[in-house]
């Protein structure tokens, strides 16, 4: 799941929570929102940390930058 659809699932159930007085027979739109919302949570948590352990640890030194480019002919 990624970040935005994290924050998609947190929107709709923020709504479905908040703004819908209405239900559908025999479903709560409100304990259907506060699922979404606890899933969009989860969801976020999970898609930033892996992002973040995606990205490299460390800055290649200065001496791997001065290498000048291969000639490709």
């Amino acid at each position: 799941m990624t970040v935005g659809t994290s924050l998609l699932l947190i929107a709709v159930g923020a709504i479905l929570r908040f703004a819908v007085n209405d239900s559908i027979e025999s479903v709560d739109l409100s304990v259907v929102g506060l699922i979404l919302m606890i899933v969009g949570a989860v969801g976020l948590a999970i898609g930033l940390f892996v992002l973040n352990r995606a990205r490299p640890s460390e800055v290649p030194a200065a001496r791997d930058r001065d290498v000048p480019p291969r000639d490709r002919y």
